[in-house]
């Protein structure tokens, strides 16, 4: 059963990675990153999330250095889920990243009124292969 208050459309507020063999925290979108999340009453989800501050290319389309960047700084996936208890499974179809597509992406997440808050891992980053622990803070869209 999907609890009722999950099925919206969510703002990313923060994204927060421990890497747990140092101990280290990084917050690899900022301060203020940009990020949609939306669960439908028909178990779809869409996510897409970017730092707060990308590069716009210089001219109407981007080079490919520029496209590279603004590629790295992107996280974008879609599929539908499932919820467990207080998991909630990804079953990625489209992924920003081929290796992701047709993989089952587990979260544990926590939802308290308009804060949804959605823990990955500890698993291999996508960008650089280190383990994380990512925090993510969503607040719902009113």
């Amino acid at each position: 059963m999907i609890p009722e208050g999950l099925i919206s459309t969510w703002r990313l507020k923060s994204h927060r990675q421990e890497l747990p063999e140092t101990g280290e925290v990084l917050y690899p979108r900022g301060d203020h990153p940009q990020g949609l999340l939306t669960y439908t009453a028909d178990r779809r989800f869409s996510i897409i999330n970017a730092p707060e501050e990308r590069a716009p290319p210089k001219g109407l389309g981007p080079t490919d250095e520029e496209a590279l960047a603004l590629f790295k700084a992107l996280t974008a996936y879609a599929g539908h889920y499932s919820v467990s208890g207080e998991t909630v499974t990804h079953h990625v179809e489209i992924s920003w990243n081929e290796a992701w597509s047709g993989t089952d992406q587990v979260r544990r997440y926590t939802l308290e009124g308009d804060v949804l808050t959605i823990i990955a891992g500890p698993s291999h980053s996508p960008w650089d292969g280190r383990l994380t622990i990512s925090t993510l803070i969503w607040d719902r869209v009113r």
